[in-house]
């Protein structure tokens, strides 16, 4: 993969369409980023077959077959893909099915394009799977391109980008160089986030929030996901929940249930936070900043907490603890009334 980092870098599409061999693109951007772009057919240097402006966050399967339809309607020779984790998701799926050669520019902290891994979903299902197909060509991050992200929406995506660190320090495949990424990417991302949230234009603090999604994408696509990513795909394709939300809410939770059995490497997390504890460190972080913190709060139903216990348990992703139903309950419990994270 090859990564473009600055500001103004915007500019450098062209030049990256031309080395990927692509001259037909179809662009994936919403009409609100069609808005602030402005003329996205010079943007790309007249390479362009078409847009699509239908993605949708969680990758639905009902989505990703229109959006092919657009691909064998245009018959474009890549992907353009401008947006957070929704564009980039949906670029995947269609990369997935054709192989196209993707280029994208994030304009949240989603850091999933960094990653080979794609989660789908359908019927309130989601599921994931890695092929290098999925692995996008080339990224163009553009600190510009995350000015107008709203300051709460921007720490949400922060928070999201924080799990992906977080999880990757206790992943069964972690690794020195992975958990030294981890570590700045937590960071970058704390000490940012309050600098976002009170200061939005202010350049210094973006280029650092984004510089610690970055790293904490390549941590999420070089080391498997764990009891976090799967509660939050469990929670949030089942109830149609918001995807950065989840994460917010969630995370502290799943900290602390870890806590026990991953203590040396959360202790790393704890100390990037400049916490006594990581858990804790990440609950108050939100609350300062007027994050939400139960899922009640973010539209889940206190009815459907045994059900996504269930179907967490099932088939479960590798954890350093055991993931047992009764204590996923507990914790789930816990998420949904906004209590404080619970390490036992």
């Amino acid at each position: 993969m090859r990564v473009v980092f600055g500001v103004g870098t915007v500019c450098k599409v062209p030049d990256e369409l031309s080395r990927l061999g692509i001259s037909r693109a179809l662009v994936l951007a919403t009409p609100r980023q069609q808005a602030e772009l402005g003329d996205i057919a010079a943007l790309t240097g007249t390479r362009m077959a078409g847009v699509f402006g239908g993605a949708v966050v969680h990758t639905p399967l009902a989505v990703t077959e229109r959006a092919m339809q657009a691909v064998r309607e245009l018959k474009p020779d890549g992907i353009v893909a401008i947006g957070a984790g929704a564009a980039t998701g949906l670029s995947k799926a269609i990369a997935l099915r054709t192989d196209l050669p993707q280029l994208i520019l994030p304009t949240s902290y989603a850091g999933s394009e960094m990653t080979p891994v794609l989660g789908e979903t359908s019927d309130g299902v989601k599921t994931t799977q890695s092929s290098p197909r999925i692995l996008p060509e080339a990224v163009i991050y553009d600190v510009n391109l995350t000015l107008s992200m709203p300051p709460r929406f921007s720490v949400l995506s922060g928070f999201n980008a924080m799990a992906h660190a977080i999880e990757a320090l206790y992943a069964r495949d972690s690794n020195p160089v992975i958990s030294l990424l981890a570590q700045e990417a937590i960071a970058r991302l704390a000490a940012a986030l309050p600098e976002v949230s009170a200061r939005p234009k202010d350049v210094g603090a973006r280029s650092d929030a984004l510089y610690g999604a970055w790293l904490s994408g390549i941590c999420l696509g070089s080391v498997g996901m764990a009891l976090h990513h799967k509660l939050c795909h469990t929670v949030g394709a089942l109830f149609d929940l918001p995807h950065a939300e989840t994460h917010a809410v969630l995370l502290p939770h799943t900290i602390a249930y870890n806590t026990p059995a991953a203590s040396d490497a959360l202790g790393r997390a704890a100390s990037a936070l400049r916490a006594s504890d990581a858990a804790s460190g990440v609950f108050e972080l939100e609350r300062r900043l007027g994050m939400p913190l139960s899922l009640a709060e973010i539209g889940m139903p206190e009815g459907g907490i045994g059900r996504a216990a269930e179907l967490a348990v099932k088939n479960p992703y590798w954890n350093p603890r055991t993931i047992e139903q009764e204590e996923i309950r507990n914790l789930l419990r816990r998420a949904w009334s906004g209590e404080r994270p619970l390490s036992n």
